[in-house]
């Protein structure tokens, strides 16, 4: 009797974390300021690596519905939010380069005109709202899976040793 409350226990409270982990559905304003150039003091500030490994995504969901000469704003910023929403806990982290090399990416493939979505896409303070676009199933790379499965297995084991010590 005494395990299952432990067993309880763990499960209850890797349920909260897993809640208070859960990304913001926004898209962060901020993220526009590495597409469009920084003066900050970036050599005193280094990033770590994206977890996203942006060289081989698919880029035709943006390449093919924003198109110039005029680069309509309504498709191209749905087509922006269609390609990096899934993205969006990895490019709000200011902490990584996600945001510039998503946007070095986007660039290359689509030769857009410098700050084309800084510019065009607005929706809110909060940023560009995720609601109602569809996820993608898998969208970090193999270490950054990783590195979430050895924290997860991490917060298991320490709310586990917890449920059994303070039994």
């Amino acid at each position: 009797m005494a395990v299952d409350r432990g067993i309880l226990l763990l499960v209850v409270s890797a349920a909260v974390l897993v809640g208070l982990a859960s990304a913001s559905p926004f898209i962060s304003d901020s993220v526009f300021l590495g597409s469009v150039g920084s003066t900050g003091r970036s050599l005193l500030q280094a990033k770590k690596n994206c977890p996203v490994n942006f060289e081989f995504q698919n880029y035709t969901i943006i390449t093919s519905k924003c198109k110039g000469p005029r680069f309509p704003a309504k498709q191209c910023c749905d087509a922006f939010k269609e390609f990096a929403c899934p993205f969006n806990e990895y490019i709000n982290d200011e902490s990584n380069d996600c945001a510039s090399t998503m946007f070095s990416y986007i660039n290359l493939y689509g030769k857009y005109p410098p700050g084309l979505f800084a510019n065009e896409c607005r929706e809110g303070k909060l940023g560009l709202s995720c609601e109602g676009v569809s996820q993608k199933d898998s969208v970090v790379s193999s270490a950054g899976q990783q590195a979430q499965s050895s924290l997860l297995a991490f917060i298991m084991l320490t709310f586990g040793l917890a449920a059994l010590w303070f039994h």
